[in-house]
């Protein structure tokens, strides 16, 4: 029975209380819903951060720190913090931007996500230079943070594979199919069989479904030999036209259908040799 790791990404940038009430925005909230998170069968959580007061998109590391340090004052699962930066701050250039969206790193948790390429969002532009994935994966090497590396598109598949052929990123390389954002990788079982059949054996991967793409992807992405991504920051709905009551309730759901497909779900020391994390 194979062992398969469940990642809770607990809040993104863009859900608000407004649509789903259980949407966390205090640092203790989104520390709490981690937690919640790990006792329902994730391994590790993914992070970002709001503003306390408003909700508001936010990338302060103070806020990386008290999440990551309440969490692990708790419990043992395996954090990953966001690189993806503040839309509002992308207009910074150069090593600038890239010092920037790198503080995170030097928080030194077990994973960071590494935005490979960029991409055109329906109303802007999420801009990952090839500077930056290769400072990104320096960086996290000199630090000892595992790279996630994040793929939304075609091209990203392939930045990854010339990646890991110089090899930029240590062995094994885990890659995060972000899927169903509308102008990227779609969230159907067809578009994620062509990315995993372009990779190596020895790389270890996950996927994620956006909105209603999360069952039918993950349970596609767990019959073809990978891991899967679950939470709030991709889907805030148990199922059609009923919301989540929380992120661990996902995870519940995640568990489950990993079990009922005659697998395991993944301990934290298991993902960790999976992975081979230090």
């Amino acid at each position: 029975m194979r062992k398969v790791i469940i990642t809770a990404a607990v809040v993104g940038s863009r859900p608000t209380k407004e649509m789903n009430p259980a949407v966390p925005y205090t640092p203790k909230e989104i520390a709490d819903s981690a937690v919640e998170s790990y006792r329902a069968g994730a391994s590790i959580v993914h992070i970002h951060v709001r503003d306390p007061e408003t909700g508001a998109s936010a990338f302060k590391l103070e806020h990386f720190e008290e999440v990551k340090n309440r969490i692990r004052d708790r419990c043992p699962v395996l954090i990953n913090l966001s690189t993806s930066g503040q839309f509002d701050k992308l207009m910074m250039t150069g090593d600038e931007i890239i010092e920037y969206r790198l503080q995170p790193v030097t928080l030194k948790p077990d994973l960071c996500s590494l935005d490979l390429g960029s991409l055109n969002f329906t109303d802007r532009v999420f801009a990952n230079s090839p500077q930056f994935g290769r400072k990104a994966a320096e960086t996290m090497r000199q630090y000892g943070v595992k790279p996630e590396i994040e793929v939304f598109d075609v091209g990203h598949v392939y930045q990854a594979l010339d990646f890991i052929d110089e090899g930029v990123f240590d062995n094994p390389p885990y890659l995060q199919f972000c899927m169903g954002i509308k102008w990227g990788l779609q969230a159907t079982p067809e578009d994620l069989m062509f990315a995993v059949n372009k990779i190596p054996d020895h790389v270890a991967w996950s996927a994620l479904g956006v909105g209603k793409g999360q069952l039918p992807l993950i349970t596609t992405a767990i019959l073809l030999g990978g891991n899967v991504r679950v939470g709030f920051e991709d889907n805030i709905y148990l199922k059609k036209g009923v919301l989540a009551k929380s992120n661990a309730e996902i995870v519940d759901m995640a568990a489950g259908l990993i079990q009922k497909l005659n697998h395991d779900v993944a301990t934290v020391d298991e993902a960790r040799e999976i992975l081979k994390l230090n």
